[in-house]
C-alpha cells in the first residue's frame, strides 16, 4: 500500500452562472490551493457522472469508456435546490448533493426504500491523496458486492480489501491471490430492493477495500483509492443485476460475438508447439489424428508461443517470428491442418526480447517505452525460454505509433498465413516502475490539453496498453477479413479491451478440486463485468495431473460454460520448457465418458450460441449466479453458499448446475430457487436418472455418481433448449468447407414438461436465437425461433401441445427445415400440434427418450 498522504479540500461553493433547476451541479472548493472541481451530472434516468479533479489532479486522460452523452429519453428530472444542496427526482430514483460540511455529500435512494441505496461518507467523501484521489461512501453491511472483473474467491466481495491492478499470476491460488489478470473498477451493491454499481474510468492501479475498514470517528465505510490523477466516476441504478450489468454496458460497449465454432472443443497444452522431435507440425498432425480416431471432435487449437522460439541459440521467443524447423512452411502446415476441422488460436505477447530480430528496430523507432532514469529504452525481465525463464527485454508501447504499427503488422501476417484467431497473452503491463514514460504519438490518441507534459505509465494507466493491445490486434484482424467478425482471446482485460476482445479466461490456474470450486466463482463476476465468452483451463495450466476422477468433474462443468478448452503446461523437474499436457484419452477407463461429455458440449451448442446472441444484444451473461432473475427468494440473499457462488449457478434461464467439488462424494446439495410469480413456477426436473421431479424453494441432495450420470443438472420445468448435432458441423456462413465437415441441417428442442397437466393449463415459451455464425457486425442477420408448449395428464393417454414459429425477416435463414421436440427419459406423452403442423413419431433414442418430428 503506498503512503497514505490524505488532504480534504473543503469550503464548497456552486460555480457561478448555474441554473438551479439543472440536473447537474458544479462545485468549486476553496481550500486548500489548488482548488479542487467537483461534478454532479444526470446522463441517463438511472446513470450519474461524479468527478472530482484538479490542475495538480486531472481527471483520467485515456479513460476507459467513451464519456456517457446526456440523454433523458424526455423524462423530465424534478430539481429542488437550496443554497447548500441540490436534490434530483428522476423516475424511480432521486439523487441529491449536500455541500453544507467539508465535502460534497451524494446520496442516491430508490423510490419506497427507507435507507439510500448509495451514500457518502461525511467530511471524507472526496480526499486528494497523494498523486492519486480517493472515494469513501458508507458501507452497506449485511448485503452482496459483486464485480470488480476477475478477484479470487468467493464471489461476494463484501468484508475484503483488493488490489486495483493485474499482473501474471502463474499457477495462482483461486481463494487468495490478488490481484489476477483483469482490472476492471465496477463495483455493484446488489441488494433484494435495488442494485447500485460505481465505476471508475481510470486505467491505473489502486485499490478497493468494500467494509474491510472501518473506525470508531467514520464507522462502516468503503473506499476506493486510485493512485494517480483525478476522478471520473459513474453511478448506475437499476432494480435488479439484470438492470444494472445491461446499462453498464450502454456506457462500456456490449460484449462482442465469437465465431460460432469457438463454442466446441478447444485443445491446447504448450507442449505440442515446443516439440523438436517429432517436430511441432508432426506432433500437432498426430495429435489431430488422435482426435479424430477416437472420435473426439475438436474445434480449434491454441497454438502456444512454442512456434515463436529461435531455432538456434539464444531459445528465446520471437513474437511475429516462426520457428522453421518446427514449422518449416506455416502457410502450407495450417492450410493442412485446416483439413482437419481444427482452426488455429495463435499466442502472441506484447514484448520483445533483447535477441529478438527487430528489438534495435523498434528501439530506434521510439517503440518501448523511456526510462526517464537513463533517458533510453526502458529495459526489465521478461519471460523468454522456459518455466521460471527470463532475459532482458521492453514492452511495446501502443502509445507510440511504431509500436502499434509493428503490431497491427504483424498480426496481418499471421492472419494472411491462415491464423484464425490472436491469443493476446502476457498483456498485464507489470512493469518495474510507473514513471516510465509513453511516446504518445499515436495519431487516435485524443491528448487533453495539459496531458502530454505527464507522459507516465502511472498517470496515463499501464491498462491502457492492454486496451490498445486488443485495439491493434483486432484492427488488424478487420483489415485483413473485413466482413469475418474478428477474434482476439485476451488474458488482460479492462472495461475498455473487451470493446476489441471477443472472449477470455482465467488464466493459469492450478489443478485442484479447490481451484475448480472457486473458478464459479471468477466466472459469475467476469459476467456481470461483461467478461461473459469466459473460461477457464479445464484439469488445470499447472500443477500436478489432475486425478481421472477431477479430470472427468471437471470436464462435465466445463461443458457448462461458455468457453470450453484444455489447456495446460505441466512443468516438471526434469524439463522446465516442454512440460506434459492433459489430453482427453490421458486415462483410457474414462475416455468414454469424457467423449460422451464433450459431444454433449457440441449438441449443446444451439443453446450456448443463443445465449451468446443474447450477451451481444442485451449483455445478460450465460453464466448467472443463482439468484438472477430470483430476486424475491430470500434464500439467494441468506444463504453464504448461495452468495459465496461456488457450488451452482444458471446456466442460461434453462438449465441449473451443480458439481461435486471433493473426491469420492456421490452427492450434490443444490437449492432450487422460487419464482415470484408462484402462479407459473412448477420447479425443476433432474435430467439423469432418476428424472425426479422437484419443487421450488427447498435445498435437495442430487445423485451424482462421478463413473455414472456425472453431475447434478438441473432443468427448470417449462423450458425448452435447442440442440443440434454432437459432433462439429459447418456454420452456415462458411464458404470454405476443407474439412468436409457436416452441415448444421438438424435442429432439435429438448422440452421439459410438469409431470402431469401444466398448471393453470399454461404454455411454456422459449425463444432462441441464430446466424451464420461467422459474419462481422456490419453485416450480421439474426434470426429467431420461437417454441410452445403445454402439457396434459401424464401417462400415454396424456399429450403435449406444442405450437413453432420462426422470424427469419432478418434475411437469415436456417439450414434446418424440421425440428424434432424430444421429451424426457421415461415420459409416454404424445406430441401433437396445435398449429395445424403434420407430427411424426421417430420412436426412442439410446437415452430412451420419445422424439417427434414437426414438418
Amino acid at each position: 500500500m503506498p503512503p497514505q498522504r490524505e488532504r480534504i479540500p473543503t469550503g464548497w461553493w456552486p460555480s457561478p452562472q448555474q441554473h438551479e433547476n439543472s440536473p447537474s451541479l458544479r462545485l468549486s472548493s476553496s481550500q486548500p490551493p489548488p482548488p479542487f472541481v467537483f461534478t454532479f451530472e444526470t446522463v441517463r434516468h438511472n446513470v450519474f457522472r461524479t468527478t472530482f479533479s484538479s490542475e495538480t489532479h486531472p481527471v483520467p486522460p485515456y479513460p476507459s469508456v467513451p464519456r456517457m452523452e446526456t440523454q433523458l429519453d424526455g423524462i423530465q428530472p424534478v430539481v429542488t435546490s437550496t443554497e447548500k444542496s441540490k436534490s434530483i427526482k428522476i423516475g424511480y430514483i432521486t439523487a441529491s448533493v449536500h455541500f453544507a460540511g467539508e465535502t460534497p455529500l451524494v446520496s442516491i435512494s430508490i423510490e419506497g426504500q427507507p435507507f439510500p441505496i448509495l451514500q457518502d461518507l461525511p467530511n471524507r467523501s472526496y480526499v486528494a491523496d497523494g498523486e492519486g484521489v480517493s472515494h469513501y461512501t458508507r458501507y452497506n453491511r449485511k448485503t452482496l458486492h459483486v464485480g470488480l472483473g476477475e478477484k479470487a474467491a468467493p464471489m461476494n466481495l463484501s468484508g475484503r480489501r483488493f488490489e486495483l491492478s493485474a499482473t501474471d499470476s502463474f499457477g495462482y491460488d483461486v481463494y487468495r491471490t490478488d490481484p489476477l489478470y483483469k482490472n476492471i473498477p465496477l463495483l455493484i451493491n446488489a441488494t433484494p430492493d435495488g442494485c447500485v454499481a460505481t465505476f471508475s474510468t481510470s486505467q491505473g492501479r489502486g485499490q478497493y477495500s468494500i467494509g474491510a475498514e472501518m473506525d470508531g470517528m467514520h464507522g462502516f465505510f468503503k473506499v476506493y483509492r486510485q493512485d494517480y490523477g483525478g476522478l471520473e466516476e459513474y453511478i448506475i441504478v437499476g432494480k435488479t443485476l439484470k438492470e444494472v450489468v445491461r446499462t453498464y454496458a450502454d456506457l462500456a460497449g456490449y460484449p462482442l460475438l465469437v465465431p460460432r465454432w469457438a463454442f466446441g472443443y478447444i485443445s491446447g497444452g504448450m507442449k505440442y508447439s515446443m516439440l523438436d522431435d517429432p517436430p511441432a507440425h508432426e506432433a500437432m498432425m498426430q495429435l489431430a489424428r488422435k482426435l479424430k480416431e477416437l472420435d473426439i471432435p475438436c474445434s480449434a487449437h491454441q497454438m502456444s508461443s512454442g512456434y515463436t522460439v529461435s531455432a538456434t541459440p539464444p531459445r528465446t521467443r520471437n513474437v511475429f517470428t516462426w520457428n522453421r524447423h518446427r514449422f518449416p512452411d506455416p502457410e502450407g502446415w495450417i492450410h493442412e491442418f485446416h483439413k482437419q476441422g481444427i482452426r488455429l488460436i495463435a499466442n502472441i505477447k506484447p514484448y520483445v526480447i533483447g535477441s529478438h530480430p527487430e528489438y534495435e528496430k523498434l528501439r530506434a523507432a521510439g517503440a518501448l517505452f523511456t526510462d526517464p532514469h537513463t533517458g533510453k529504452p526502458a529495459v526489465t525481465k521478461l519471460w523468454s525460454a522456459g518455466g521460471g525463464e527470463s532475459a532482458d527485454g521492453g514492452h511495446i508501447d501502443f502509445t507510440s505509433k511504431a509500436g502499434f504499427d509493428w503490431w497491427y503488422n504483424g498480426v496481418k501476417e499471421l492472419a494472411r498465413q491462415g491464423i484464425d484467431c490472436m491469443w493476446n497473452d502476457n498483456n498485464e503491463y507489470t512493469i518495474p516502475d510507473d514513471d516510465w514514460k509513453c511516446a504518445l504519438d499515436l495519431p487516435l490518441l485524443q491528448i487533453p490539453p495539459g496531458a502530454e507534459k505527464r507522459p507516465q505509465v502511472g498517470v496515463w494507466g499501464r491498462n491502457v496498453h492492454t486496451e490498445l493491445h486488443g485495439k491493434a490486434s483486432h484492427d488488424a484482424l478487420v483489415d485483413v477479413n473485413p466482413d469475418v467478425r474478428p477474434f482476439v482471446l485476451t488474458r488482460s482485460a479492462t472495461a475498455g479491451t473487451m470493446r476489441y476482445a471477443a472472449s477470455s479466461w482465467s488464466g493459469d490456474n492450478v489443478t485442484s478440486w479447490e481451484g475448480m470450486k472457486g473458478a464459479n466463482a471468477l466466472s459469475l463476476n467476469a459476467g456481470m463485468s461483461l467478461l461473459q465468452c469466459y473460461g477457464h483451463d479445464i484439469g488445470g495450466f499447472e500443477g500436478e495431473q489432475p486425478s481421472p476422477e477431477l479430470l472427468l468433474r471437471w470436464v462435465q462443468l466445463g461443458i457448462h460454460s461458455p468457453r470450453f478448452a484444455i489447456n495446460c503446461f505441466k512443468t516438471a523437474s526434469g524439463d522446465n520448457s516442454v512440460g506434459d499436457v492433459i489430453e482427453p484419452w490421458m486415462y483410457p477407463a474414462i475416455t468414454h465418458l469424457v467423449r460422451k461429455a464433450i459431444k454433449r458440449r457440441y449438441a449443446l451448442i444451439p443453446y450456448i450460441y443463443s445465449l451468446m446472441l443474447e450477451s451481444n444484444r442485451t449483455a445478460t451473461p450465460p453464466q448467472r449466479w443463482t439468484g438472477w432473475g430470483y430476486e424475491s427468494d430470500p434464500e439467494v440473499w441468506t444463504s453464504v453458499e448461495l452468495t459465496n457462488g461456488e457450488t451452482q449457478y444458471w446456466f442460461g434461464d434453462a438449465l441449473l448446475i451443480g458439481g461435486v467439488y471433493e473426491p469420492g462424494v456421490s452427492k450434490s446439495r443444490m437449492y432450487l430457487p422460487k419464482a415470484a410469480d408462484a402462479e407459473r413456477d412448477e420447479g425443476f426436473m433432474n435430467t439423469n436418472a432418476p428424472f425426479q421431479y422437484l419443487a421450488s424453494g427447498q435445498w435437495v441432495d442430487i445423485d451424482a455418481e462421478w463413473h455414472g450420470a456425472g453431475i447434478p443438472v438441473l432443468a427448470k420445468v417449462g423450458a425448452a433448449i435447442p440442440v443440434g448435432r454432437d459432433v462439429q458441423v459447418l456454420s452456415p456462413g462458411e464458404q470454405d468447407n476443407v474439412a468436409n465437415l457436416p452441415l448444421d441441417d438438424y435442429r432439435g428442442v429438448e422440452i421439459f414438461p410438469p409431470k402431469g397437466r401444466s398448471l393453470n393449463g399454461q404454455w411454456h415459451t422459449t425463444t432462441w436465437y441464430e446466424d451464420d455464425g461467422v459474419s462481422a457486425a456490419h453485416k450480421n442477420r439474426v434470426s429467431s425461433y420461437t417454441f410452445a408448449y403445454t402439457a396434459t395428464e401424464a401417462g400415454a393417454s396424456g399429450e403435449i401441445k406444442v405450437k413453432f414459429s420462426k422470424d427469419e425477416s432478418s434475411g437469415f435463414e436456417a439450414p434446418w427445415k424440421t425440428l424434432v421436440v424430444i421429451l424426457p427419459s421415461g415420459d409416454e406423452r404424445t406430441v401433437v400440434s396445435d398449429d395445424g403442423r403434420t407430427v411424426v413419431q421417430l420412436g426412442v433414442d439410446a437415452q430412451g427418450r420419445n422424439r417427434f418430428e414437426l414438418q
